[in-house]
Parts: C-alpha cells; structure tokens; sequence
C-alpha cells in the first residue's frame, strides 16, 4: 500500500514537471509573463517534492543516498531543479531554467521508471503499464493540439479569403479575425510541440524498460521527431519574418497531414507500435 501511494505521488510530480515544460516553453518563445509564473510554481510545488523524497530516502539510509547509479540520477535531476530555481530568482530568467528542467524531467523519468528499480518494487509491472498509459495520452494530447492548429490555420485561410474578394455572408460575423486565428494557430503549437516532446521521453523510457528487442531509430519514433523539427522551424521561420501569415497556415494544413501519415502510416511501419 505504501509503496503504491509512492508511485503514485511520483508519477503526480512527473505530471506536474511535464505541466511546468509546456508553459516554460510557450514563454520560451511568446516571452508570457502568465506562463512564466504557472511553470515556476509548478516547479516549486516539484521541488519540495522531490525534496521530500530525498528527505525520505536520508532518514532511511541515514545518508546522502549518491552511492548506487539509480540513487545518483535522483540526486542529480534534485540538484538541477535546485539550481534552475535558484537562477529563477536571482537572474529572473526563465530559458536557463526551462534548458536545465529538460535536463532534470529526463533524469527524473529515468530514475522513477528505471529498470533496478521496477525490480525491487512490487509494483513494478504497475509502473510500466502506466508509463506506456502518460506516454499514449500525451502523444494524443500534443496531436489534439496540432489539430486545433489545422482548424485555426484553415479558418485563417478562409478569412483571409472572404476579405480578399470581399465577400460578406451572414456567417461571416462568427468568423473569428486573422488575429484571432493566427494567435490560436500559434497557440496550440506552442502547447502541441513540448507535450510531444515529452510523451516522446515516456515512450523512450518504456521501450527500454519493456521491450527486450527495439531501436531509436523506429519509423514511428523519427516521425514523431520529425514532427517537432518541422512545426519548430515554422515558428521559427515565421517569427524571424520570412513566412508570411498566408504561407504559415498553408505551411500547418500541410504539416498536421504529417501528422497523420504519422499516426497511421508510421504505427503499421513500427516494430512495435501497434496502434499509435
């Protein structure tokens, strides 16, 4: 029963330190004052998390637990939120922070889903299962994301068009303006890529843990890094002005048929995928 409720708790901050990522990074790029405080709490709330697990661990080893390689990452993912916080409060600056929490979220999951330590857990099994269930649901969260940015980029277009040729029918009104759907564009990538990123991580993690026989280099897992790479570079592009906003919808209608041709067509090529 405790061992269940620790899993539990740790799986809780797992989930808040991939929450704090999202908004670290929409402020990474949108520079979002909100998003800025939302991830730095939330990294607080991880941190005395993670402090009190430690706190745990000394009183039960009576010792700084660094001595084994599972115990080291635990420490190592500790002292890099601890830094990233500290830098936070004396620099105000949110992209160190947001660079080192990557570093700590892969350290964490490594420790928490590791393979000696699903050994020794009698909830081991438990653990797994429920590594592949965050993993799925964030791959499907970051791909509903991508999807409102197809809405957004077709609604765009449509606009766009509507006041090209201005053209004024009764829906027009319940249209919302380029503005409005460019910011709702940009919006759910900003969310969709980190998410993706971080399902990416879990599923990495489960096949080295799960899967006796696979590789980096599945079909599935190069698409899905792909992915980011491409609607990274459309933000890029259009942010440093050389997409226009026409071209940038055009460019996310393209990008989410990617997308799908990822879903299906990459899950049938996979060595294991069997479905995503």
């Amino acid at each position: 029963m405790v061992e269940m409720t620790m899993a539990r708790l740790q799986e809780g901050m797992l989930i808040l330190y991939a929450v704090s990522l999202v908004f670290y990074f929409v402020d990474f790029l949108n520079k979002d004052a909100r998003s800025q405080r939302a991830a730095f709490w939330l990294t607080v709330i991880v941190f005395f998390m993670q402090t009190g697990f430690l706190l745990q661990a000394i009183l039960v080893t009576k010792q700084l637990p660094v001595l084994s390689l599972y115990d080291g990452v635990y420490f190592f993912a500790w002292v890099l939120i601890s830094l990233s916080l500290g830098i936070q409060l004396k620099y105000s600056s949110s992209y160190a922070g947001f660079i080192l929490n990557i570093i700590a979220f892969c350290f964490m999951t490594i420790h928490i889903f590791a393979p000696t330590q699903l050994e020794s857990s009698g909830v081991g099994e438990s653990l797994v299962s429920e590594l592949l269930f965050i993993h799925i649901t964030f791959a499907i969260l970051s791909y509903a994301a991508f999807a409102m940015a197809f809405v957004f980029a077709i609604l765009y277009l449509l606009v766009y068009n509507l006041l090209k040729k201005k053209k004024w029918t009764s829906q027009f009104s319940r249209l919302p303006s380029l503005q409005h759907a460019m910011t709702g564009m940009k919006a759910a990538i900003y969310t969709g890529i980190p998410v993706l990123l971080v399902s990416l991580i879990l599923g990495i993690q489960w096949a080295y843990t799960a899967l006796s026989d696979w590789t980096v280099l599945d079909i599935k897992i190069v698409g899905s890094f792909m992915l980011i790479i491409v609607y990274s570079a459309l933000l890029f592009l259009n942010r440093s002005g050389k997409v226009k906003a026409t071209d940038f919808a055009w460019a996310n209608v393209f990008a989410f048929v990617l997308i799908i041709i990822n879903f299906f067509l990459g899950s049938k090529l996979s060595q294991f995928h069997f479905w995503l």
